[in-house]
């Protein structure tokens, strides 16, 4: 599949199909239409706030735990993003303590209300809540994105520092919710179009999108009577080794570091990983490290293991090259800046026809000046994404704009904003992508 700005739909490595989360997409893909992209991403979001605060990666002055935000992108009924979670969900609810779970992120201190200290100076007093881990899973994520838009909202914050630190406080008189110490993950569905029109400026610029992973899901099966119930016994099996892992984890209260094998392939990618990348998929995947190293955790823990190994990091990274590819995919050659990728959009669609300044001009209704609109020529000028034509007539010349799609100049900039993460196969094919025995 290839969407309009010639991005193709991403590829889950095998290597991501690691251990038990690997067992379990195996287990549930060919009774599902669900994505094995979708089934595996929640897999790992569902055991990481299951395990909750305390098994961590410590890097400088932050401590990575497992809790993930990850926002499952599709078509509104045929990408079956409710349908991954159901078989996702029907697993975990079979474990003792499964978590809490809600929906309807509309403001911080809604957010904070379930995960919140107790409060002793109210009259009647507020006994908290004791268990802080929480799992918000939204099936209409652009309405939790229109709240963030909100004028005073403090959603946006709420859940970022949910992602950091677990510790949430707002300091206003009119919001004295406190909650410490919180676990907080976050499923999200949403349908590309919505994702690209209601993902606002702010929300690109202060990091709340960039602290989510974004996974491109579709059907993968057609199954017109449904998929077959898991066998009891193979189900059994899947809780028991979950349940196992669970218990090992909730011990695990001290930073997890890296085996000497992981080490060597940290230090490879490491510096691709920070780089980061131009425009508007820079912005949304500027957390890559601190991704790979909350999901190479995850990979361990599920494995029992104390240390992230060479397989976990590997595991990690292939699935972060997925959600890299997804963003590619579905914000294209986009460079964050409005008016710049409404021009670019309009040039794509017009095809060789191309567009005249003043063509470009009146896609605004003349609502922007011809200062700007000349700055965000130059800005897709100065990326290889545009070219302009100098065409005679009876008058003056006319300058005709056209969207670059196959020079090598287009090629090049393409792999310099979207490069992956270095192939690792020269250091790692000897690596199994089984269970470690």
């Amino acid at each position: 599949m290839v969407d309009v700005d010639g991005q193709k739909w991403p590829t889950l490595d095998p290597r991501a199909r690691y251990g038990l989360a690997g067992d379990i997409v195996r287990v549930i893909e060919p009774n599902t239409e669900s994505d094995p992209a979708a089934i595996l991403i929640q897999t790992l979001l569902a055991f990481g706030v299951q395990v909750g605060r305390g098994p961590h990666v410590a890097v400088e002055g932050d401590q990575h735990h497992g809790n993930l935000f990850a926002l499952l992108v599709g078509n509104t009924s045929k990408g079956r993003k409710g349908t991954s979670w159901g078989r996702v969900r029907q697993l975990f609810s079979l474990l003792p303590g499964w978590v809490t779970c809600v929906s309807g992120l509309s403001s911080g201190e809604g957010l904070k209300w379930h995960v919140r200290d107790a409060d002793e100076s109210k009259k009647e007093g507020d006994a908290g809540v004791a268990d802080k881990r929480l799992l918000v899973v939204e099936s209409e994520f652009a309405q939790a994105l229109r709240a963030t838009a909100r004028n005073g909202n403090t959603l946006s914050s709420t859940i970022r520092e949910a992602w950091d630190t677990g510790n949430l406080r707002t300091l206003t008189k009119s919001d004295p919710i406190i909650a410490s110490g919180a676990c907080v993950a976050i499923i999200g569905h949403i349908t590309a179009t919505e994702l690209r029109s209601e993902l606002t400026e702010t929300d690109r610029g202060n990091g709340f999108a960039n602290r989510f992973l974004f996974v491109c899901v579709k059907r993968s099966n057609v199954l017109p009577f449904g998929g077959d119930a898991i066998e009891q016994s193979v189900l059994d099996d899947l809780v028991k080794r979950l349940g196992t892992a669970v218990s090992k984890a909730r011990t695990l209260g001290v930073a997890v570091g890296m085996t000497a094998a992981a080490k060597l392939i940290w230090e490879r990618v490491y510096l691709t990983l920070s780089e980061g990348q131009d425009g508007m998929l820079g912005a949304v995947t500027g957390r890559a490290e601190a991704q790979c190293v909350r999901l190479a955790l995850l990979y361990a823990l599920l494995d029992e293991r104390k240390e992230i190994d060479s397989p976990h990091l590997l595991a990690a990274i292939a699935l972060w090259e997925y959600c890299q590819q997804s963003a590619r995919f579905i914000f294209g050659g986009a460079l964050g800046e409005p008016i710049a990728d409404k021009i670019l959009s309009a040039l794509q669609e017009a095809g060789l026809k191309g567009l005249t300044r003043t063509e470009i001009r009146d896609l605004f209704k003349r609502h922007q000046p011809a200062d700007k609109i000349g700055a965000a020529l130059d800005l897709l000028k100065q990326r290889h994404l545009i070219c302009v034509e100098l065409k005679s007539t009876e008058g003056r010349s006319i300058e005709l704009w056209r969207a670059v799609v196959a020079t090598q100049a287009t090629k090049a900039t393409q792999e310099s904003i979207g490069g992956k993460v270095p192939a690792l196969s020269s250091h790692t094919s000897h690596m199994s992508h089984d269970r470690p025995r």
